[in-house]
Formats: C-alpha cells, sequence, structure tokens
C-alpha cells in the first residue's frame, strides 16, 4: 500500500522510503543545472528538508510524485541562485559548505560530467522566456510528461503546451538543441 504524501512529514519510515525512491532523479535533476559537486550534495538536502516542510501541499490527482519533487526543486534551485547572486555582489563565496569525502566527490563529479550535454543545451536555451525555458527542460531534458510538467510550473496543460511549441520552434535551428526539440515540432 502506498502511503500519503503527508505520512513522509511525520514517518520516518515513510520519508526514507521516499528518499531511496527519489534522490537519484533529484540529484541528476541537480547536476544537469549546476556544476559544482559540493553544490549540488547540498541543494539535494535542501530539496528533501523542504519536501519535510511542504509535504501537506501535495496532491496526488494533479500529477506524479516526482513532478512534484521537481517543483520542489526548481524552488529550492531558484532560492539557492539568489542567495548566491547576493553573497557574491555582497561579500564573495567563502566558506558554509560541508566537506565531502573523495567517494561523495568522485560521484558528484561523474554527474556532473554525464550531464555536460544538458548544461550546454541550457546555455542555449537561456535566451527564452523563463516559463518556456522552464517547460523545456521539464518535459524534454528532464523527461516528465507535458501534464507533470504543467503542474511542476503551477499552470494548466494548454499553457504548457503552448510553452513547448514556443520553445521548441524558437530553437530549433541552433545545433546544440537538435537532440532536444526536434521530437515533437
Amino acid at each position: 500500500m502506498r502511503r500519503r504524501q503527508s505520512d513522509i512529514a511525520t514517518d520516518p519510515e515513510a520519508f526514507e522510503a521516499f528518499y531511496r525512491r527519489h534522490v537519484d532523479a533529484i540529484a541528476r535533476f541537480l547536476a544537469r543545472r549546476v556544476d559544482d559537486p559540493h553544490t549540488v550534495a547540498d541543494l539535494v538536502a535542501e530539496v528533501f528538508v523542504a519536501v519535510l516542510d511542504s509535504a501537506h501541499t501535495y496532491r496526488p490527482g494533479l500529477g506524479s510524485e516526482i513532478a512534484w519533487l521537481y517543483g520542489v526543486a526548481r524552488n529550492t534551485l531558484s532560492a539557492e541562485r539568489r542567495r548566491a547572486f547576493k553573497e557574491t555582489r555582497l561579500a564573495g563565496r567563502l566558506g558554509g559548505r560541508r566537506l565531502l569525502d573523495s567517494d561523495d566527490l568522485a560521484e558528484l563529479e561523474e554527474r556532473i560530467d554525464a550531464e555536460s550535454v544538458a548544461r550546454r543545451a541550457f546555455e542555449a536555451m537561456a535566451e527564452l522566456p523563463d516559463g518556456d525555458r522552464a517547460m523545456l527542460e521539464l518535459v524534454v531534458i528532464d523527461q516528465l510528461t507535458i501534464g507533470e510538467a504543467a503542474t511542476a510550473l503551477g499552470i494548466r496543460q494548454g499553457a504548457a503546451r503552448a510553452r513547448l511549441h514556443r520553445a521548441r520552434r524558437a530553437l530549433r535551428n541552433v545545433p546544440e538543441m537538435a537532440p532536444f526539440v526536434l521530437e515533437g515540432i
């Protein structure tokens, strides 16, 4: 029997099962967007802390666990980017990171290397409007369905389809994007 999402906030076994089911997907999601293994490790932890705080917001009828979790991860990454921008602007980046052992560091570096093509694709998408880019990322790179991506972004499926079509049309002539956008044009 599948436990309700809100159980993960109060039941350590439910949380552990949820974590084990999704930690690799979240690490890959973040490694596609961040090229520093320390930051990836910190963000993975932050995502699951945020899950504990927001488990009550998950509605199974609106999408899968992974779609909801990607939404949590996107919000966590956005918050981190805002924080890092402020920190860099004010004082530069020093300290505040936990030390990784060599196995953790090697594993995260492998993930980051494996996601280098996707990071180059993200660079090519930088000129797209935020909503169109987010939709393309979730559907084409993260492999969510249009409905799941709509859930992660908090929009309707019709709007999601329109955003995806605009993004694909805008990038169809960009060589780095060919493997990502040609499907479904």
